[in-house]
């Protein structure tokens, strides 16, 4: 009988408070200060709606991470992926912590040199390099990661042309048992694609095979794929050294971490069922470290997380505007936000907390944002305390893509409001107004004047 393998024992922490029927807890806690500022000041100041983001939890988040890995695997980089959250001041936190750049277009390239990144410290990603974007990142020395067979022979061309060997890698999709698999990124594993892309990167002699990328999908819900993933990678690497002698120099995860938002249609909350940092840095290192590797040549672990540094830094505050009865009898409440501004409301179920005392009395209501389209549901059922016009609500969560995929769309987007470790608050993009609107805008020559009819 073989023994069974050992794993090391993990502490997790549970999530306090009463439970309801459905095992889930119900917690009417006002939330009146976000990091030790008062959230009506935030208000009066800045305005409703309002996102803020906590520098101190975006760092604690970071350095939590960074040490869930390092204390396992001996090279670690982590790099900040720019599409989860692009405002300048957010990538320079992370910057300063040490994080490199990841970036999947040429508008996020030059973001990140524009925040002083330098050039061998960004990771060039995505489908849609443009011939001046691959010049650019070659001759900063970037790490580009090839995602198709077209790119490929394109830059070629320009090692030709430029005379130079830039550092590249292949993004490789592969069957984790993750379905469906995101194979329209990268190359296949399992058909060979992959091992035909890196034969002709090494066979070509214009450019260095440096790296393996995958990324295997978003909001990951289990550990296992990350270790299959892993493994095939590893044993690529093992190939690239055997048969091409050729040293890959790292190996680079992606990132799909989840944040403990709940996702809609969820039977329990995130916070009780999605996994933690630690496991997955255990899965992972567990994988490369046993894979034999000698140690002068175990490949830099290179992780592109977003979503689970950033989302429970981010805070939106916002206004109730009306109550009403719909037809069926349900409590609707109209809030000063929508989709438009909290895009994320179509993937979660997001905690929405009231910000100031209430009365006892609360009733299931579906809260809706102010457009005017039939999709604007921010929570579709949801039991809270009764709300009252001019009322405001923290909604928690939201540091993660609402800032990039938001819209402006009957409304203007609003304020973003970093506070800082001191507590001090600014502002690090303003709110939108109807001349930022129509800068862009061009009016014809005769459209200048309106016809008398």
């Amino acid at each position: 009988m073989s023994k069974l393998k050992y794993e090391r024992p993990v502490i997790k922490k549970m999530n306090a408070g009463l439970m309801n029927k459905f095992g889930t807890r119900n917690t009417f806690q006002p939330v009146k200060q976000i990091d030790g500022v008062p959230v009506h000041k935030l208000i009066e100041q800045y305005g409703s709606p309002l996102f803020v983001l906590s520098e101190k939890q975006i760092r604690r988040n970071y350095q939590a991470a960074n040490r869930s890995f390092k204390t396992r695997y001996p090279k670690v980089q982590f790099a900040w992926s720019y599409k989860t959250n692009y405002i300048n001041a957010v990538c320079n936190i992370f910057h300063q912590e040490g994080s490199w750049a990841e970036v999947v277009s040429g508008f996020e390239y030059h973001k990140a040199l524009g925040n002083g990144v330098p050039g061998n410290h960004i990771i060039f990603n995505g489908p849609d390099k443009h011939r001046d974007d691959l010049i650019l990142a070659i001759q900063n020395d970037s790490l580009i990661h090839i995602d198709h067979f077209d790119e490929l022979y394109s830059l070629i061309d320009l090692c030709e042309e430029l005379n130079k060997k830039p550092r590249v890698a292949i993004r490789i999709n592969l069957d984790t048992g993750v379905y469906p698999i995101w194979d329209r990124f990268g190359f296949n594993y399992e058909n060979g694609q992959a091992w035909n892309a890196i034969a002709k990167i090494v066979g070509s002699g214009k450019m260095q095979l440096v790296g393996l990328h995958c990324h295997i999908g978003t909001f990951m819900l289990s550990t296992a794929p990350y270790a299959i993933a892993a493994s095939k990678l590893c044993e690529l690497a093992m190939r690239c050294k055997n048969l091409l002698y050729t040293h890959i120099e790292y190996i680079d995860m992606g990132g799909g971490f989840p944040s403990t938002n709940t996702l809609k249609g969820a039977y329990l909350p995130g916070v009780d069922t999605v996994p933690s940092v630690d496991e997955f840095a255990e899965a992972i290192t567990a994988v490369i470290l046993g894979y034999g590797f000698k140690q002068d040549e175990l490949p830099l672990l290179i992780l592109e997380s977003g979503r689970v540094l950033i989302d429970d830094a981010g805070y939106l505050l916002g206004t109730v505007i009306a109550n009403k009865r719909l037809s069926d009898g349900r409590r609707a409440t109209i809030m000063n936000f929508g989709v438009n501004t909290l895009f994320t409301a179509f993937w979660y179920d997001h905690k929405i907390s009231p910000a100031q005392d209430f009365t006892e009395h609360t009733e299931d209501m579906v809260l809706y944002g102010p457009l005017c389209m039939n999709i604007d549901v921010v929570r579709d059922s949801i039991n809270l305390p009764l709300l009252n016009p001019g009322d405001h609500v923290v909604v928690h969560k939201v540091g993660a893509y609402n800032m990039t995929q938001w819209m402006q769309f009957i409304s203007m987007r609003p304020a973003v409001v970093l506070i800082d470790e001191q507590q001090n608050t600014m502002e690090i993009r303003k709110a939108e107004n109807l001349q930022y609107l129509e800068m862009m805008e061009r009016m014809p020559e005769h459209l200048q004047q309106l016809k008398q009819v």
